[in-house]
């Protein structure tokens, strides 16, 4: 059996990994619905800022894969 690249590696996880992103996402999406759930503006926010946070924290540790890598 060959041996799997690291670039084939990647691919996997990175498909099966997105995958489970989107799906999150949908599934915050089904609280939109007014009939069975109420809301606050602020809360929204505070939900949208914790996504685009961690979103951006993502790519930046591309950009700098080393940057979460704890040294004294």
């Amino acid at each position: 059996m060959d041996k799997e690249t690291k670039k084939e590696r990647f691919k996997r996880i990175a498909e099966k990994r997105t995958q489970n992103i989107l799906h999150a996402i949908r599934n915050l999406s089904g609280l939109s619905n007014k009939k069975v759930y109420e809301w606050e503006t602020g809360q929204l926010e505070r939900i949208w800022e914790a996504v685009e946070k961690e979103i951006e924290e993502c790519k930046n540790s591309f950009k700098n894969p080393n940057s979460k890598i704890f040294r004294l």
